[in-house]
């Protein structure tokens, strides 16, 4: 019984939805204050119905209840709490269920923390928002049920995928949907501002915390996805321009842009049109990555169905909400005020150029993307995109927008001077240069990476020149610098780490020109050379999981004759699944990494092995974890905490 309390709260909740988009939507349109405040409770109850029916699932997940359909593909009695737990959005419908749970959960927040927006945008963005969970509640009901039962349910499940049995899954996952589906709300607003007529600076100030919510867990939830696959498939790499990957990152370049673009329209009541362009675009972007993991059209290891069915069933989701949205903006954005104007040298200026190369970059990838779905789907031919595209398209867009970031900083609103914003980089610049020339001496070719080292330390070190400069000015004492640093906004704050995480990040990439690969079959009791250190096996031997057979190597890591760290990298089988994983064996050494991953073992007493030195590679994560700090510190913010009140003036409604 307690299995179909879920379907049934996922019915109850579907007709929340229906009911949150309906009446609320009505009393905008008859400026009824009654209908347009069901929007909130109905968004909150909504919310609680899909949370008891996620809460079920797991539930059924955790005590092995083989009688569902779910259950018993996706789990094993013997499978560690923790995957059992994570093992619920593991699959196509508990990732369909964590992604219902995560929407209406934004809409929940939405209803709670909007007291002092309008009446009549609360109602309209909360019934865009009704519309989307409705949407999906009927493809999970119609299409993907994760309450259906078996007659004679099984022993044993089927376990869960090796691949998937880490704690990457338990935080990957989440963070991705909170990032992809906050930007449900961005567009929401966009869609909220479109119907109702009212794009001002007010509404930038409601929209722009969303924004910076979405887009630090989407930075957290690629990182955390980047570095589950470095070390957990055994291939040594962290990106793989993977469709699927691609997916994430199209979204997150148009989310970037849309945050700079909205601090414009909050600051100066300009490019309204090109910000709203961007709120229906992100999560646009989004839902087309969804359509991309579930429809079937891509191979991948990311990806969850290949039932057509359910691939027609998203399409019609996302030509309805995409071409709606783009249908609305049409009409509407040539009645939109075109809002304050500033000279091109300004930072308004400056991040407009960014927003160029942002939206070139996602342009890049999205075609890239695509393209070779396109060429299959009309030709039959198939092709593959990978890095070399992506790096001989994107390395010319990345150079320049990298060396703007920290001159934007510098320039004043409205208007700047160039000149002064450079004198004020002088340092940076001579870092960057000094770095560039240390990187080279210490590591050699390639040229690329030396340059993009250099960029790298120009864009920490600009990064954090603001905030410098700002409390540094003439000051006359310590105590004063002080007294600066407690009065330095956090959203400044944010712009310089985030900044500067970036900066890192780009350094940890450029240092990949200098890694060391060693393929080889390894003999225990010899060392072998890779980069710095000499790696050998000790021993080799086997053990048992919970739920898989291993057979791991103890391996030395030595500099000279001094051993520093001991790894053990596995070779792991789950009988359950008949399938195998790498578990890599990987040390810390400095900012860079020793990484181990072992293949086959042969008859006299080798193995095969993959070795690597990876320097600086630790930067691309601590990089990423910096920039959502960055965010993290303008989503603290108090301008950006409280809501705008009604004084802000509304334009005239936009005809019906």
């Amino acid at each position: 019984m307690i299995v179909e309390t879920g379907h049934y709260a996922l019915v109850l909740a579907l007709a929340l939805a229906l009911m949150q988009f309906a009446i609320p939507f009505a009393g905008a349109r008859l400026n009824d204050t009654a209908l347009m405040r069901v929007a909130r409770p109905a968004a909150i109850v909504q919310f609680l119905f899909v949370a008891l029916a996620y809460g079920v699932l797991t539930y059924a997940h955790v005590v092995s209840d083989f009688s569902l359909v779910n259950v018993i593909e996706n789990s094993h009695s013997l499978k560690p709490f923790i995957y059992k737990i994570s093992g619920v959005w593991g699959n196509h419908e508990g990732s369909m269920l964590l992604w219902v749970l995560v929407l209406s959960f934004c809409g929940a927040l939405v209803a709670l923390f909007s007291a002092t927006m309008p009446d009549k945008l609360r109602a309209d963005a909360l019934s865009v928002q009704g519309l989307l969970g409705a949407a999906f509640l009927l493809f999970i009901l119609l299409t993907s049920n994760p309450f259906a039962r078996v007659d004679q349910p099984p022993w044993e499940g089927r376990d869960l995928n090796p691949i998937l049995q880490d704690p990457g899954l338990a935080i990957h996952p989440p963070l991705l949907y909170l990032g992809y589906v906050g930007f449900s709300i961005v567009f929401s607003f966009a869609a909220a501002a479109l119907i109702g007529g009212r794009i001002d600076a007010a509404w930038a100030r409601f929209a722009r915390p969303w924004t910076l919510f979405a887009w630090v867990a989407l930075t957290l939830g690629i990182a955390m996805g980047s570095y589950w696959a470095y070390y957990t498939l055994g291939w040594g790499g962290f990106w793989f321009w993977d469709p699927v990957e691609n997916a994430s990152l199209m979204p997150w370049l148009a989310g970037t842009a849309l945050l700079h673009s909205a601090a414009v329209m909050e600051k100066r009541e300009a490019l309204k049109v090109w910000t709203i362009f961007l709120a229906i675009l992100a999560f646009s972007l989004s839902l087309l990555g969804t359509f991309l993991v579930r429809s079937g059209v891509l191979t991948s290891v990311h990806a969850f169905a290949s039932d057509p069915e359910r691939g027609v069933f998203i399409l019609g989701i996302l030509i309805f909400f995409i071409g709606g949205a783009l249908a609305l903006f049409a009409i509407r954005a040539g009645s939109l005020p075109t809002g304050g104007l500033f000279a091109p040298i300004s930072r308004e200026g400056a991040l407009v150029v960014n927003n160029l190369l942002l939206s070139a970059s996602c342009a890049t990838v999205v075609i890239g993307t695509l393209y070779p779905l396109a060429l299959e789907a009309l030709t039959g031919e198939k092709i593959s995109v990978g890095a070399p595209f992506f790096n001989t398209v994107l390395i010319p867009v990345a150079l320049p927008l990298a060396l703007l970031m920290p001159i934007g900083q510098m320039l004043p609103w409205k208007r700047g001077d160039l000149g002064a914003a450079l004198s004020r980089l002088r340092v940076a610049f001579v870092v960057g240069l000094v770095g560039a020339a240390a990187l080279g001496a210490l590591y050699g070719t390639p040229f690329l990476s030396i340059l993009f080292g250099g960029v790298a330390v120009y864009l920490v070190v600009g990064g954090v020149s603001d905030i410098v400069q700002r409390v540094t000015f003439r000051a006359a004492s310590a105590g004063s610098v002080f007294a600066r640093l407690r009065g330095v906004p956090l959203s400044a704050w944010g712009t310089s780490i985030s900044h500067a995480g970036m900066g890192l990040t780009l350094l940890g990439l450029a240092a990949t020109g200098w890694g060391v690969e060693n393929i080889l079959v390894m003999k225990p009791g010899d060392f072998y050379d890779v980069g710095p250190y000499r790696l050998g096996i000790e021993s080799v031997d086997a053990r048992q999981g919970p739920n898989y057979s291993e057979i791991y190597a103890v391996m030395a890591v030595r500099a000279g004759d001094r051993t520093l760290a001991t790894i053990e990298p596995a070779k792991r089988n789950y009988p359950a699944r008949r399938m195998q994983r790498s578990e890599a064996g990987i040390v810390t050494l400095g900012l860079g990494q020793v990484y181990a991953a072992i293949g086959e073992s042969h008859p006299d007493g080798t193995i095969d092995a993959r070795l690597y030195w990876k320097p600086f590679v630790t930067l691309i994560w601590f990089g990423a974890l910096v920039m959502a700090f960055g965010g993290a510190c303008s989503l603290a913010d108090r301008r950006l905490r409280i809501g705008v009140a009604r004084r802000a003036v509304a334009l005239p409604e936009a005809a019906e």
